[in-house]
């Protein structure tokens, strides 16, 4: 079985950082933290490189799935809802939902590379999914929606991301991660980015936050 942290676990193990990161989002409501926090981004989504690749990884390298942890925030896993589907909307020409079924009808990319986690900690997994850009392709994205956010089943965790990163080649809304339901997974971000238990895919015109974001963690999350 894979290492389950539950929500308990999960806060004990963050304890000090919450408290930091309470202190940084009172702080951060002055207007000068505020604009740090916007030109960070700026520079964040000027270094990145769109057409930069995570390297590929062989089979022998992967993590075995009992030591990849399994983070979720809810006191007990969280249950795939009955009836679920991928809603797909915001900034779109045709917004949809989804099944399963639906995704995985369309085109497959698999990768392995290595997953990053902000408590210092990596691994190696083999995903596979339909890419996000796919999918924003079929929606009819529009490109005056510079940011994507995700909703999740997972007692309302969520994040949002820059239109750029979300779009990437190695982002990935991936229904198979060692068996896992379907999430968000991308080799350009860190763990807490990475929703899973997917609801949602919102394009929008302004910049949110997210479960951790707001908790003071740093936006942009990039690796």
């Amino acid at each position: 079985m894979p290492n389950i942290i539950t929500r308990r676990q999960f806060v004990a193990t963050v304890a000090a950082g919450a408290v930091l990161a309470t202190a940084q989002t009172t702080r951060a409501q002055s207007g000068f933290l505020r604009w740090m926090g916007r030109w960070n981004e700026r520079v964040d989504r000027f270094l990145f490189g769109s057409d930069r690749l995570a390297t590929e990884l062989t089979p022998a390298e992967a993590t075995p799935a009992e030591a990849f942890p399994s983070y979720f925030i809810s006191e007990y896993m969280p249950v795939t809802p009955a009836g679920w589907v991928l809603k797909v909307g915001g900034l779109v020409t045709r917004p949809a939902m989804f099944s399963l079924e639906q995704l995985q009808q369309m085109s497959r990319t698999d990768m392995r590379v290595r997953h990053h986690c902000v408590e210092g900690w990596s691994a190696v997994a083999a995903w596979h999914g339909v890419r996000l850009r796919d999918v924003a392709e079929v929606v009819g994205a529009d490109a005056r929606a510079p940011y994507v956010e995700f909703r999740s089943f997972d007692a309302g965790y969520w994040s949002s991301w820059d239109r750029e990163s979300a779009l990437h080649k190695q982002t990935l809304l991936a229904y198979g991660m060692n068996g896992a339901p379907l999430r968000l997974y991308s080799a350009v971000k860190l763990g807490y980015k990475m929703v899973k238990y997917l609801t949602e895919v919102n394009f929008l015109p302004e910049h949110t936050g997210g479960y951790w974001e707001d908790q003071g963690y740093e936006w942009f999350g990039g690796i």
